[in-house]
């Protein structure tokens, strides 16, 4: 029977989380009470972290698959890779560093059943550092500005979506995107719940500073033209003032004479177009890249082995903890 619940999970070097992971994970989804499904996305993991995936396979192959990238390709891609692999009608995703509490994931469930098609979560307390905190929320309401999409924490990745969300996710081709937001897009009745929020069991975040401005990068100019707009209306401001100015130093040299005064706010004027300049390039270079790397069409992902109970033939039922793992790649390996 077809499971009900997916819980899509991406890994990447969390060899030390794994273990209180599995020991909360299952007991909370046994006590719904449904049939669910768990997909473990393994990002390149380069510490111990596939071993762990793989013995929890062995001990609990009804409920549980693991798909192995053969490199690490971000968490939002080993997100659209457990979206394809997943069969539930009810998807939720977790990250595995325990900060979001897995007793937490029927609160979403709860509110999918109400009719809601994504459920976005927020957080009590946020148990991060203040930098990170205070980064979020400037960088969520630049983005509510920009674009239209109204999400409140949008750095939580507990998250539910309806089965019809998934199917439309699955036919975009996007490389580069912020699931959550894509998502948001495409629901017609979201809703969001407020979930605690715990500290980190163990390990370190992935998440450098500089990955945080490229996520936020690619979700500004994924999902918006505004920026370009902005700053083509910047340019016109700056070149409306920049004439002004001109012929007011015109008039002026025709009414008083050459003057040598004044040489460094020209220079500061000079310096600060050129700032501006240089921001647009930058700007324009994002959504250059942007189509540069769409138009390659090379695969989002690659998937090196899937962990899973083999299909039964006709008529007959799966051995006990067989397993169809190494799946060629021309079959279902290649995330486009």
């Amino acid at each position: 029977m077809q499971a009900e619940l997916s819980i899509v999970i991406p890994v990447y070097n969390e060899q030390a989380t794994l273990s209180g992971l599995f020991a909360r994970l299952y007991p909370a989804l046994d006590a719904l009470g449904i049939r669910y499904e768990i997909v473990f996305v393994n990002d390149g993991s380069r510490d111990g972290s596939v071993s762990l995936l793989a013995e929890q396979f062995r001990r609990r192959p009804d409920v549980t698959r693991v798909v192995l990238f053969n490199g690490n390709y971000g968490q939002h891609m080993a997100i659209l890779a457990g979206f394809q692999s997943a069969r539930g009608q009810i998807m939720v995703t977790l990250d595995a560093d325990l900060q979001n509490p897995p007793e937490e994931i029927g609160k979403l469930v709860a509110k999918i059943r109400e009719g809601h098609d994504y459920v976005g979560s927020i957080r009590r307390v946020r148990q991060d550092t203040a930098w990170r905190t205070l980064a979020s929320k400037a960088m969520n309401r630049l983005r509510e500005r920009i674009t239209n999409i109204r999400i409140t924490d949008q750095g939580n990745m507990l998250r539910a979506y309806s089965r019809n969300v998934i199917d439309l996710i699955n036919q975009c081709a996007e490389v580069n995107t912020f699931v959550p937001a894509l998502a948001y897009t495409f629901a017609r009745n979201p809703a969001e719940v407020v979930v605690e929020h715990e500290e980190r069991a163990a390990g370190e975040s992935k998440y450098s500073l500089y990955s945080l401005i490229r996520l936020n990068f690619d979700l500004v100019t994924g999902f918006s033209l505004i920026p370009l707009q902005m700053f083509s209306m910047l340019g016109m401001a700056l070149s409306g003032a920049s004439g002004i100015l001109v012929l007011c130093l015109l008039v002026r040299r025709l009414l008083l004479g050459a003057e040598a005064e004044g040489v460094f706010t020209l220079f500061a004027l000079v310096f600060f177009l050129m700032g501006v300049i240089l921001f647009g390039i930058g700007l324009l270079g994002e959504y250059i890249g942007r189509i540069y790397q769409q138009v390659r069409a090379r695969p989002r992902y690659v998937v090196q082995a899937i962990l899973e109970e083999a299909a039964p033939e006709c008529g007959q039922a799966a051995p006990a903890g067989d397993v169809a793992n190494l799946v060629p790649l021309e079959k279902r390996g290649v995330g486009r």
